[in-house]
């Protein structure tokens, strides 16, 4: 057996065993005939980094896939990446830029070709730093959504919901990049606060009898203005409803209309209605009896000005990006008398998280699914318990979205994608099939031109838990891992992934994609703020990892992860949690020091000490305290269990207890509980447990595919009792002790004034242990105790420490009132603060917090250094 290092260093021992595992495909031990325990990983970004958000929810996903292969089960988590449209098409082009190459000069295919080409070099960068967290997935059958088998399923999909009349083309808004001139998902905007102005026109009536006055934060669409809206309730307007207005610049007549979207409190009460370019104004004209495809577009893909289908958008307009022809046309509306006034005001406005330009509300032509009918099923499946929600909390915001679900946009104008199954002959026609030849054979042979759209990586990656694992074959994957027992995901992807894979798992595969739906939090800085690169208070992961170890950051992710809470991370926790393992080496050194190994049962050893009999029971308490957490999916509990038994139980108590006291059967007890905790701890701390499982001694098998454990023993009611009582009285001891300034060296006369024969059994039995821990010899011999003393409960009795000449009395009494005024000085300063409501409601949270922590902290110390002065008498 080769003794361990001092020092504990995780970054060569990571290294290593990561290697191990992945090379003696240990990620996925051949277990055909055993339980299947299925995890899909959200699949990152191709185009993607590890960052904080990836190494919680991974981190999560790898606990529950170790803990489920301990136990014997046949566990795969299956892993991948998405190709990303936007972000990687984004990616390749910047680079082709660098090179002076346009995207649209080479032409799609050779761009296609780049595409794969930066995929082969650059793509992998996320799966790297994955395996740097550890994550022990099964890399032997790794997905990307873009492979050939994947891609079967994309397009068998679109396919058959064309066939079931749940897809099709429709003229519709969208949010429009103007950037990269394509539709993107609601998720890819980001709504900002931006500084800007609220113009208020006039539109004169068409018969010249007046006009109507009308606001607008983006006058230059007046000149696609359909409508005025007024609601049918304002009697200001009801005789006018029906009447037309003539547009200023254009002259073309439009009517005024009732529409309840109207408000009467707001401004004139009176709308502009351009439908082709907002989307509540598009419901409006809906109503109003446009149909979509009259409804006016005054932009081109890339936002500048074009002709409208009147012809009546005056020519130096034309060509003009959004910007100038703001000004162009608010200067001519001034010209013309019809601008009223213009107010200062802050506007919501979209952007583009990936372009960072303005996006617009772009009538066009799009696919989309009618998701109503596989929301109902989703939501049903939800209320039946076939899909159980982790936290409860999160089902209403489930249930109120798919109530109120919208079609479904999927198409995309990018190169970058699985292109839209679908084909158009000379005279507009459309034929979806799943290869060219079908749609020619639906075509009568007839020339046809391929859609030149692509599918939204939603649409794909919606498909994840059952077209990873081979559908639409049906291969033995399928067939045993579908459903997948859990999703791990954020909540900020609930709707655009979650619910959209409920949804097609139910349609194609007849079944839930997961029985259980668990959704966590964000991961905020250290004062709770989200982190962002404008704010420069994101966090690296790889960065804590070079730092501290990966298990270290691990630990700390799932200690601070409790259900339906965002996490505050401090490095100081993750600095807190290597410092547990630092402890967990030592401890291990220390047992091997004293020729304690491996253990040679699993089930626990025959024990007659009751500090053995105690700490085996203490590890039947702790292992149903953690399979509790595991059932409940409650991943603080799971941390502050094995944490608290191991760093508290384990190394400060038992160790300590049995120090210089290695008999045979200690050393066998000492090793049985140490594999406990590192099979217990695997899941959390992967790497130090490895390597501590193999470091204390051989080993017939890694420490990854080791059992669960099952230890075949129970808590010994008395041995607890006795250990708990001699627990106590060291710990009390101790505390008053550094209350009082009693030297560490100096040893104390405990008695106890009236006899007590069941307390005075354990003060023998013990003694040597309390003068060893506790600094306190035990003599029994009675009578009351004069002057100053430690009085300490001991079960039925109390130890009684004098204290005259261990310490100075009169110098102690005075230090002790002195530093009693300070704490309540403090304390009662802080209750003044926080009793002023203008400190409590103006001042940030994060310092009001910080108030109360501190008064509570300085009233307990108050309260603690009261009690030590009491001592003294």
């Amino acid at each position: 057996m080769t003794e361990l290092p001092k020092t504990f260093e995780p970054g060569p021992i990571e290294a290593r065993w990561y290697d191990h595992w992945e090379s003696t495909g240990l990620f996925r031990p051949e277990r055909g005939e055993a339980e299947p325990y299925t995890i899909v990983m959200p699949p990152p970004n191709v185009t993607g980094s590890l960052h904080i958000g990836h190494a919680l929810d991974n981190t999560l996903q790898d606990i529950l896939i170790r803990r489920a292969r301990m136990q014997g089960k046949d566990a795969l988590w299956v892993v991948g990446t998405d190709h990303a449209g936007i972000a990687t098409q984004m990616v390749v082009e910047r680079n082709l830029d660098s090179q002076g190459v346009k995207r649209a000069e080479i032409g799609r295919e050779a761009f296609l070709e780049h595409v794969w080409e930066w995929k082969a070099q650059s793509g992998g960068a996320i799966t790297r730093q994955l395996r740097r967290l550890g994550a022990s997935c099964d890399w032997s059958n790794e997905r990307f959504t873009m492979d050939p088998g994947f891609s079967a399923a994309v397009t068998r999909v679109f396919v058959e919901l064309h066939k079931r009349g749940l897809l099709y083309r429709d003229k519709r808004l969208v949010n429009w990049d103007p950037r990269f001139q394509t539709a993107i998902s609601d998720l890819e905007v980001e709504t900002r606060d931006v500084q800007g102005k609220f113009w208020t026109l006039r539109y004169p009536l068409g018969d010249g009898s007046g006009h109507i006055e009308v606001a607008t934060t983006r006058p230059e669409t007046m000149l696609a203005d359909m409508a005025v809206a007024v609601h049918p309730m304002d009697e200001r307007y009801t005789a006018l409803v029906g009447k037309q207005i003539r547009l200023p610049i254009t002259g073309r007549l439009i009517p005024i209309v009732a529409d309840e979207h109207a408000d009467p409190e707001l401004g004139s009460g009176a709308v502009k209605v351009t439908p082709g370019h907002d989307f509540n104004d598009f419901e409006v004209g809906k109503r109003a009896g446009f149909a979509a495809r009259d409804m006016l577009n005054m932009f081109d893909a890339s936002a500048h000005v074009v002709q409208t289908a009147d012809g009546l958008v005056p020519g130096d307009l034309l060509g003009l990006n959004r910007d100038e022809a703001r000004k162009a046309v608010v200067a001519r509306l001034e010209a013309e008398c019809a601008l009223v006034k213009v107010e200062d005001r802050v506007i919501a406005t979209p952007f583009g998280d990936r372009s960072g330009v303005v996006i617009e509300p772009w009538l066009t032509d799009q696919w989309y699914v009618d998701v109503k009918p596989l929301a109902e099923r989703a939501m049903q499946a939800t209320r039946s318990g076939a899909i159980k929600i982790v936290p409860e909390s999160w089902a209403k915001t489930w249930y109120n979205w798919l109530e109120n679900i919208q079609p479904w946009c999927v198409s995309r104008q990018l190169w970058w994608g699985h292109r839209v199954p679908a084909w158009f002959d000379d005279d507009g026609n459309i034929y979806v099939a799943e290869s060219e030849d079908q749609a020619r054979t639906q075509a009568g042979n007839r020339p046809l031109r391929q859609d030149e759209d692509v599918l939204d990586t939603w649409f794909s990656s919606a498909l994840w838990p059952f077209a990873t694992l081979g559908w639409p074959e049906q291969t033995a994957d399928l067939t045993r891992h579908y459903p997948n027992d859990v999703l791990i995901s954020g909540f900020d992807i609930l709707f655009f992934w979650d619910a959209r894979m409920a949804m097609q798992g139910l349609e194609f595969m007849g079944d839930v994609p997961w029985k259980t739906l668990y959704l966590h939090g964000l991961v905020r800085d250290a004062q709770g703020q989200k982190m962002s690169k404008s704010k420069g208070n994101t966090v690296d992961p790889l960065g804590l990892i070079d730092r501290y170890g990966a298990d270290a950051l691990r630990f700390t992710l799932t200690a601070m992860e409790s259900q339906g809470r965002d996490i505050k991370l401090d490095e100081k926790r993750v600095e807190g949690y290597r410092n547990f393992a630092t402890k967990l080496w030592n401890a291990a050194r220390f047992l091997q020091m004293n020729g304690v190994g491996p253990s040679q049962s699993v089930e626990a050893p025959v024990a007659i000490l009751p500090v053995n009999r105690w700490i085996i029971g203490e590890v039947v308490e702790t292992l149903a305290k953690l399979n509790r957490a595991f059932d409940e999916l409650r991943f603080d509990g799971m941390a502050d269990a094995i944490y608290h038994f191991t760093w508290g139980t384990f190394c400060d108590w038992y160790v300590e207890l049995v120090k210089g006291a290695f008999d045979d059967e200690t050393k066998a007890v000492a090793a049985w509980v140490f594999d406990q905790i590192l099979v217990m701890l695997h899941p959390f701390m992967p790497f130090i447990t490895e390597e501590l499982w193999h470091g204390v001694g051989e080993r017939p098998y890694d420490l990854i595919v080791a059992k669960w454990p099952q230890p075949a023993a129970s808590v010994d009611a008395a041995a607890k009792g006795e250990i708990e009582w001699l627990i106590s009285l060291v710990s009390e001891v101790r505390s008053a002790r550094t209350e009082l300034n009693v030297p560490p060296g100096e040893r104390l006369i405990g008695y106890i004034e009236q006899p007590e024969p069941s307390s005075e059994t354990l003060l023998d039995k013990h003694q040597d242990i309390l003068l060893r821990m506790a600094k306190v010899s035990w003599q029994p011999v009675y009578g009351k105790r004069e002057g100053a003393v430690l009085r300490i409960s001991a079960g039925l009795t109390e130890l009684v420490m004098p204290l005259q000449g261990a310490i100075d009395v009169s110098a102690e009494r005075t230090r002790l009132a002195k530093a009693i005024a300070v704490a309540e000085k403090d304390r009662d300063g802080l209750a003044a603060r926080l009793g002023n409501p203008s400190f409590t409601e103006r001042a940030k949270p994060e310092a009001v917090e910080k108030a109360r922590a501190d008064h509570e902290a300085r009233s307990a110390e108050a309260e603690r250094l009261a009690a030590a002065l009491a001592r003294l008498g």
